[in-house]
């Protein structure tokens, strides 16, 4: 069967994006209302949830997705307000650096509560309303290129990332009865505005250098890759993690040298050619 132009269409359905507000989320809740969505934002951040939702329209519900009660009293909300959500995207999530020698067990707690417990807890709240409703769903869950590599100063947030990744696999299998689809984005040097905001513009250059793509992604291109697993188009995939990272996860250590642009086996070092 030939795939209709309604196939990328998301007319009529409602989507809930948490960590909407900004960066990556941001992108996928703007990408999502261009192609008819009814977006929802699922955000802690009061002024950038509802910045979106203004320009997108939709509902912000100002919440830390982290707490069990708040997350029921958003999908309360959701149903009431906007209706059954068949999409959910599991974006939220936080870092910081925390060496392994260095880290405490509050530490480590943090970071599996904001990029790993969330997942379990929105995933399943949500599922368990779709599976009510005899709906079909498809669950997003966005990981990065550090939960499928090293990341030296980042053990605990890679480990959470890791989790996702797998958890996603897991989740698959069992919602899969249920006509639920559960995938997986896993990007990697991507502007966003904390980016923006900590790099200068020599250091977003570097790191766009070891990018086989050569240079960096946008939250846009994030969103469509999750509007291909969010709709028609990818109704037969699930349980995938797909790495949106413009090579960097097949490059394998390999990269662009900066002034002949042939691949050499390491990373350039600055300066390179100057």
């Amino acid at each position: 069967m030939t795939l209709s132009r309604h196939a990328a269409s998301l007319d009529g359905k409602v989507a809930v994006v948490t960590g909407g507000g900004s960066g990556i989320g941001r992108g996928i809740a703007e990408t999502f209302a261009e192609y008819g969505a009814r977006v929802v934002i699922w955000e802690k951040d009061a002024q950038t949830a509802q910045t979106v939702t203004s320009s997108v329209g939709g509902l912000a519900c100002v919440i830390d997705v982290r707490d069990p009660e708040q997350v029921d009293g958003a999908l309360s909300r959701t149903v009431e307000e906007v209706g059954i959500p068949t999409v959910l995207v599991n974006n939220a999530g936080g870092v910081f650096k925390s060496p392994l020698l260095d880290t405490s067990i509050n530490g480590w707690d943090s970071l599996i509560r904001s990029n790993l417990t969330h997942v379990l807890l929105c995933t399943q709240r949500v599922a368990r309303i779709i599976v009510q409703h005899q709906a079909v769903g498809s669950i997003i869950n966005i990981a990065t290129i550090e939960g499928t590599r090293a990341a030296p100063g980042y053990a605990a947030y890679a480990a959470a990332k890791a989790g996702v990744i797998n958890f996603t696999k897991t989740a698959a299998l069992e919602l899969a009865p249920h006509r639920i689809r559960v995938n997986c984005l896993a990007p990697d040097f991507t502007l966003t505005e904390g980016l923006e905001r900590i790099g200068t513009p020599e250091s977003l250059a570097n790191a766009a250098n070891n990018v086989p793509a050569a240079r960096a992604g946008h939250v846009h291109e994030m969103g469509g890759a999750a509007l291909f697993l969010a709709t028609e188009l990818g109704a037969y995939v699930t349980g995938q993690t797909i790495h949106v990272d413009g090579g960097t996860s097949a490059a394998g250590g390999w990269y662009h040298h900066p002034v002949t642009g042939e691949y050499i086996l390491g990373a350039p070092q600055p300066g390179a050619g100057t």
